[in-house]
C-alpha cells in the first residue's frame, strides 16, 4: 500500500493532476451508474442519448467545480477539513446538475438517483483522498520528532495544524496555564496544565518545547521564560504576529528565544516625532555604515524617509552588504530616498568634507570606530588615530560643510576607562565638547550606552557557538556584569537623543538592570535543553570555564563619570554634565598625541591620556 502511494506523491505535479482528474471522471461515471443500478435493481439497462448527455454534462460540471475550488491544486497528503468541505460542495452541485439536466433533457433518471449518487460520489471522491492523507500522516509521523507546544491560544492552534501537516515535528500535547483550556482537544492534541510537564516529558520524550504565545505582556513572557529555563528541555519560539503579518517570517519558522527574553529586558517604544526630527526629507550621513551599530542606524533612518542617505564605510564588503540591503528596502517600500555609498576613512578630512558639501548633508551619525577592547589595547596608535583623530577630522569637516547636527556614538567604557579603547572614546567626547564651545554652527552630541546584543563580538552569539560545539562556555570572571541593549533599540535611542540635543551635550541611555554574565551563560545552557557540568554534576553537558579578565577589562561598567545627571522628555534618555576642556587645551593635547602617534610611542600616548581629563587608569583584576 505504501509503495504505490509513495510513487504517486513523488510524481511530477502535472502527472499527479492528470491522474487525479482521470480518477475523478471514472469515480463520477461509476457513481452515476451504480446509483441507477441500485435504484432499478438491474446491472444492465438500456442507455439512451438523453441519458448520455446528462451524464456528460454532470461529469463536466463536477470536474469544473473541483478545478474552481482548487482541488487540483491541493496536495493530497495535506488534505484536511477545508478540502473535505469543498468535496461536499462540489458533490452537492453535481447531484443538483444531474437532477436538473435529466429534467430539461427529458432523460430517464429516477428522482432518488441524484440522492443515491451524492452518497456514492462523496465516498468515491473523498474516500481515496482521506485514505492517502491518513496513510501518509501515520507513516511519516513515525519519522518525526516529538515536540510539546506551550500555548493553547490561536497561535498554538495554528502551530499545531501546521506541524501536523509538516514533515519535521510531531506535536504530541499542548501545555497551557489556563484552567479553562485544560482538557480541550485541539486537532487531536489534548491540552494539559504546565504543572504536568515532568510526567508528560518522561512519557513522550519530546526533543523541544515550542512557545506559541505572542499576545501576553513582556513581563509575563519573561516569567514564562524563567520558568521554562528550569525544565530539562530545549525551548524555542515561533515568530511574533507582527513578523508574520509583515511577511518577515512564517508560523513554522521555529527559532531560538529572543535575545530580549534571555536577558529579561523589555524595549521601550520610540517617540516617532523625535525619530523624524533630524531625518525626514533631510540628507543624513552615517560613518561606519557597515558596522553593527552603523548598519542598524541606517535601517532605522531609512524608515523615516530621508531625502538622501550617505553611507560612509572603510570596509568594502560591509558597505556592499548594507547598500544591497537598503536598496531592497527602498525597492520593496517604494521609497524615494536616494542612496549614496562611499568608501573611505574618517581620518581623511578632505574626503569626508567633500562628500558632505557635495550632498548638502544636514545630519551626521558618527559610528566609525575601533571598539574591540583587546584589539585596540594591542594596536594603540591605530586605535587613537581612528577613534580620536577620525572623530576630529569628521567633526571639522562637518563644521566646514555647514552640517547642522553631528552625533557621536560613544560607550560606557569611556567612563573612568581602564583600557585604551574606552580612553580613546572619552577623548573623542572631549574633542566634540571643545568644538561645541568653539563654534555654534554645528550642534555636537554624544550618546553613551553599554553593550548591544547581536553586534560583532557580542557574548550571546559567542555562547551559542560554544554550546553548539559542546562547550566549554568561556566567562572571564564569575562576578562580571554588563549592561545590555538590543541593537534596534539602541539605534532608535541614539536618533532620538540627537534630536533633543543642545550643543555639547552628553546623553546617557538607561540600560536597565545590569546582567551577570555567569547567569546569562547558565540560562542559555538550560534553554538549549542541556545541563551545566560542575564538580557536583560531573555528568552535565556543558562546562563553564573562567578565563580571567582580559587586559583593560572591568568587572563593572559605568555610564556616568559623576552624579550630575538630569532627565529629559524621554524616559530612557538622560543628560550628563561633565568636566571638559577648552579648545586651546584640547588642541595642545591633540598636538602631543599626534606627535606620539607619528613616532609610534605607545608609552608616551598612555602618559598623555593619563594626564588628560579622561579618567584613564590601568586596572588589573584577577579571579
Amino acid at each position: 500500500m505504501i509503495r504505490p502511494i509513495q510513487a504517486l506523491l513523488g510524481a511530477k505535479r502535472k502527472n499527479k493532476r492528470l491522474i487525479t482528474i482521470s480518477y475523478d471522471i471514472v469515480a463520477i461515471l461509476s457513481s452515476i451508474y451504480l446509483a441507477t443500478a441500485i435504484r432499478l435493481n438491474e446491472w444492465l439497462y438500456p442507455v439512451e442519448w438523453h441519458q448520455l448527455m446528462t451524464v456528460i454534462l454532470t461529469t463536466s460540471i463536477t470536474i469544473l467545480c473541483f478545478a474552481r475550488l482548487g482541488m487540483y491544486r491541493a496536495v493530497l497528503r495535506f488534505m484536511m477539513l477545508p478540502a473535505l468541505g469543498y468535496i461536499f460542495l462540489a458533490v452537492f452541485i453535481s447531484s443538483v446538475t444531474l437532477a436538473l439536466s435529466s429534467f430539461f433533457l427529458d432523460a430517464f433518471v429516477p428522482r432518488s438517483v441524484p440522492l443515491i449518487y451524492a452518497g456514492l460520489a462523496i465516498i468515491s471522491l473523498g474516500g481515496p483522498r482521506i485514505l492517502i492523507r491518513t496513510i501518509y500522516y501515520h507513516y511519516y509521523r513515525r519519522k518525526k520528532a516529538n515536540v510539546f507546544i506551550y500555548g493553547a491560544g490561536s497561535t498554538g492552534r495554528e502551530l499545531a495544524y501546521a506541524l501536523i501537516s509538516g514533515s519535521e515535528y510531531h506535536p504530541v500535547i499542548i501545555l497551557d496555564d489556563d484552567e479553562n483550556k485544560v482538557g480541550q482537544i485541539i486537532f487531536g492534541l489534548k491540552v494539559h496544565h504546565s504543572s504536568e510537564f515532568e510526567q508528560l516529558e518522561s512519557l513522550y520524550k519530546p526533543i523541544k518545547l515550542l512557545l506559541a504565545i505572542n499576545n501576553i505582556s513582556k513581563g509575563s513572557r519573561l516569567r514564562l521564560v524563567e520558568k521554562t529555563s528550569k525544565w530539562p528541555i530545549a525551548v524555542q519560539s515561533v515568530p511574533s504576529v507582527e513578523d508574520i503579518a509583515a511577511g518577515k517570517a512564517v508560523l513554522t519558522d521555529i527559532r531560538d528565544l529572543d535575545i530580549a527574553d534571555l536577558l529579561g529586558r523589555a524595549p521601550v517604544e520610540p517617540d516617532d516625532e523625535l525619530l523624524k526630527s533630524n531625518i525626514y526629507q533631510q540628507t543624513v550621513m552615517v560613518t561606519g555604515a557597515g558596522g553593527s551599530i552603523g548598519s542598524e542606524l541606517c535601517r532605522q533612518i531609512i524608515k523615516q524617509k530621508p531625502k538622501k542617505l550617505v553611507l560612509f564605510e572603510l570596509n568594502e564588503y560591509n558597505l556592499y552588504s548594507i547598500d544591497r540591503e537598503l536598496r531592497n528596502i527602498i525597492q520593496n517600500t517604494g521609497s524615494s530616498t536616494e542612496l549614496i555609498s562611499a568608501l573611505g576613512t574618517v581620518q581623511r578630512q578632505n574626503r569626508v568634507e567633500r562628500l558632505m558639501i557635495a550632498h548638502c548633508v544636514d545630519t551626521v551619525f558618527h559610528a566609525a570606530a575601533y571598539k574591540h577592547v583587546p584589539m585596540v589595547e594591542n594596536n594603540i596608535v591605530e586605535g587613537i588615530r581612528n577613534n580620536v583623530f577620525g572623530t576630529l577630522a569628521a567633526a571639522e569637516a562637518a563644521i566646514n560643510a555647514g552640517v547642522k547636527n553631528f552625533t557621536l556614538i560613544s560607550t560606557d567604557k569611556a567612563v573612568r576607562p581602564t583600557n585604551i579603547m574606552g580612553a580613546s572614546k572619552r577623548m573623542a567626547e572631549l574633542v566634540l565638547q571643545a568644538l561645541a564651545d568653539r563654534q555654534s554652527k554645528t550642534t555636537f552630541t554624544m550618546v553613551r550606552f553599554g553593550n548591544v546584543l547581536g553586534s560583532s563580538g557580542s557574548v550571546v552569539p559567542l555562547f551559542k557557538e560554544q554550546i553548539s560545539k559542546g562547550g566549554p562556555l568561556t566567562v572571564t570572571h564569575p562576578d562580571i556584569i554588563r549592561y545590555f541593549m538590543l541593537i534596534p533599540e539602541a539605534a532608535q535611542l541614539v536618533i532620538q537623543a540627537g534630536a533633543m540635543a543642545k550643543n555639547g551635550q552628553v546623553f546617557v541611555l538607561d540600560m536597565g538592570e545590569p546582567v551577570r554574565i555567569l547567569d546569562l551563560a547558565q540560562r542559555m545552557i538550560h534553554l538549549m535543553g542541556l545541563t551545566e557540568k560542575t564538580e557536583l554534576e560531573p555528568d552535565g553537558d556543558i562546562e563553564i570555564r573562567f578565563t580571567g579578565l582580559r587586559p583593560g577589562e572591568k568587572l563593572y561598567e559605568e555610564l556616568l563619570i559623576g552624579n550630575n545627571v538630569e532627565g529629559t522628555s524621554h524616559s530612557k534618555i538622560m543628560t550628563a554634565k561633565e568636566d571638559k576642556l577648552s579648545w586651546d587645551g584640547m588642541k595642545s593635547l591633540i598636538i602631543q598625541l599626534d606627535d606620539s602617534c607619528h613616532t609610534f610611542n605607545d608609552d608616551a600616548i598612555i602618559n598623555i591620556i593619563k594626564n588628560s581629563p579622561t579618567g584613564y587608569k590601568e586596572e588589573k583584576i584577577s579571579i
